[in-house]
């Protein structure tokens, strides 16, 4: 009985709600570490993750974008906390939603748009609820007065009603421009990574045949495409690249090429290099793919 009460406790300490946490805070400043004491002080069994703090400052679509490649990944009720939020202090919401099977607690500013074109079906509550708030709210930091207080209450059963009233119609991002038009595909840069991985929003992408990608339209209208991966172009930044790669490895070092990225984008590289570096490109630049 003794071992079976032990192994029922270790259960029980499993099920302690994961806090994800999302900004463009940096590692540099006290901002992160705060936030993470006022949820530890509401909760101090929540277990917090880092997805990331090097979101650029007050990118609002790139926020939106780590989300929708991350979120998945993270078990069933986890508590997404997402502070990028050039709006501190304005007229805009703190808002939370439950969507599938996750909860999200964030800036009315469009953030979880992604996220919410693929879940659909959600609830929101704008955070007007003082009760579970830090006393005192700030101006410029309520990733500390308003989100986390919000997010740790979440993370130990508060309702989410018990947190504001109900939102309606919550702040949404255009899609990302996507446009296929014969066989030609336009798109465009979604992300930079840590190497210099230029990641655009072409895709979903899969290996259908060993040299064939099908293209699944991620954003806008479903539409499927079959892409002869060896010999279709792409342009971007004045560079032009033919064939998609499987793997890194099939390029000389130093060599740039066009892959399939972890979550089914197309993504442009420079083999043990900086693509961004090579072709000097930012978030919403242009990229093209050219079928035959």
């Amino acid at each position: 009985m003794a071992q079976a009460a032990t192994i029922a406790g270790l259960y029980q300490e499993k099920r302690n709600t994961v806090i994800a946490l999302l900004t463009d805070f940096g590692a540099a400043d006290i901002y992160v570490g705060v936030m993470k004491g006022v949820i530890l002080s509401i909760d101090p069994q929540a277990q917090i993750v880092d997805i990331t703090h090097s979101i650029q400052p007050q990118n609002v679509r790139q926020a939106a974008f780590a989300l929708l490649n991350s979120y998945r990944y993270f078990p069933e009720g986890t508590v997404f906390l997402v502070v990028v939020d050039p709006g501190v202090g304005t007229d805009r919401k703190p808002v939370a939603v439950h969507a599938g099977k996750y909860k999200f607690v964030a800036p009315d500013n469009g953030v979880l748009s992604y996220v919410l074109y693929e879940l659909r079906d959600a609830f929101a509550v704008e955070l007007n609820n003082s009760s579970y708030q830090l006393a005192g709210v700030s101006s410029s930091f309520h990733g500390r007065d308003i989100f986390a207080p919000a997010a740790a209450h979440l993370g130990k059963g508060v309702a989410l009603r018990a947190l504001g009233t109900p939102l309606l119609n919550p702040v949404t991002l255009p899609e990302p421009e996507l446009h296929i038009t014969g066989k030609r595909v336009t798109g465009e840069v979604m992300h930079i990574d840590h190497f210099g991985n230029i990641i655009t929003n072409i895709g979903s992408l899969r290996w259908s045949a060993p040299e064939r990608l099908t293209l699944s339209q991620r954003f806008g209208e479903f539409t499927t495409l079959p892409i002869p991966a060896p010999s279709v172009t792409i342009e971007l930044a004045d560079t032009s690249l033919t064939g998609v790669r499987r793997a890194f490895g099939e390029a000389e070092r130093g060599e740039l090429l066009a892959l399939v990225d972890s979550n089914g984008f197309l993504e442009i590289a420079v083999n043990q290099g900086s693509a961004v570096a090579r072709l000097d490109v930012t978030i919403g630049d242009r990229v093209e793919l050219q079928i035959g």
